[in-house]
């Protein structure tokens, strides 16, 4: 008897083998399982930058080089990174259909895992700005007056501060924001597309692109109230001001010439 109870096994023995293969079993995925994951991402994105390479030897080497060096008809795109790729062909502005003092917005020929690819491919030439993920341009919970005030002091002296946009010199011009993508907005912020300077999150923070970003929505959206009237751009009212004393004025002499000429003509008949 005392032989078979020295070798009857303790009751808690079967759950801390059963514990320990559970614990080998997750050792061992991951240990394998996160290496999988990590080479299948790194094929997909190796597939990626190739099909990109192939969209870009048909529609963009031609003016910035085969290898993304630039030539005189285009810059380099080395580093220009993929946010600058996701703007410049979502809007529509690249390919160019023709050289010029700038680039004008247009129908976009690419669909979004084309452009998705080239950003990919265009990335591999050099570190950039990466496309912004749907949370840094969601304008939930982002601060209408603070982006209105960031936008004023940074953005109204070429876009005008509702964003109606304005001419520049040589032919540039600022374009309208009216109806653009968020997303293109913040990466035209990152990245500095043509004309407009870069604001790097160094200059101006995420939140501060989410608040510039609510604001212009706030201004152009379906809810905004307007007064009615001819706006003349959204300039403001000192413009309008300006517009109305000199025709008004202009129309009130005109007038008054007119009554005087008449009045000359009546007495002399």
């Amino acid at each position: 008897m005392k032989k078979l109870s020295a070798r009857r096994r303790h009751p808690l023995a079967a759950i801390v083998v059963l514990l320990l293969a559970l614990a080998c079993t997750g050792g061992l995925y991951a240990v394998f399982a996160p290496a999988d994951k990590a080479q299948a991402d790194e094929t997909a994105q190796s597939l990626a930058i190739d099909e990109g390479k192939k969209l870009y030897a048909v529609g963009c080497a031609s003016c910035h080089g085969t290898g993304g060096q630039g030539t005189t008809d285009g810059p380099s795109l080395v580093g220009v990174g993929a946010a600058a790729v996701d703007f410049q062909v979502g809007t529509g502005r690249m390919p160019a259909q023709q050289p010029g003092a700038q680039v004008p917005r247009k129908k976009n020929i690419y669909s979004q895992a084309e452009i998705d690819q080239l950003a990919a491919y265009i990335a591999s030439l050099g570190a950039g700005p990466s496309i912004p993920s749907d949370e840094k341009y969601d304008v939930e919970g982002a601060d209408v007056a603070k982006g209105g005030e960031l936008f004023r002091t940074n953005c109204a002296q070429c876009h005008n501060f509702t964003g109606k946009g304005g001419a520049l010199t040589h032919g540039k011009y600022a374009p309208t924001l009216e109806g653009v993508d968020p997303k293109h907005i913040y990466e035209a912020m990152q990245t500095g597309p043509q004309n407009m300077p870069s604001f790097p999150d160094t200059t101006l923070t995420e939140q501060n692109k989410k608040d510039i970003i609510a604001y212009l929505d706030a201004v152009n959206g379906d809810d905004t109230v307007d007064p009615g009237g001819l706006s003349l751009g959204g300039l403001g009212p000192v413009s309008e001001g300006l517009f109305g004393w000199i025709f008004g004025l202009g129309a009130c002499i005109a007038v008054a010439v007119w009554v005087a000429a008449r009045t000359a003509k009546a007495k002399k008949s």
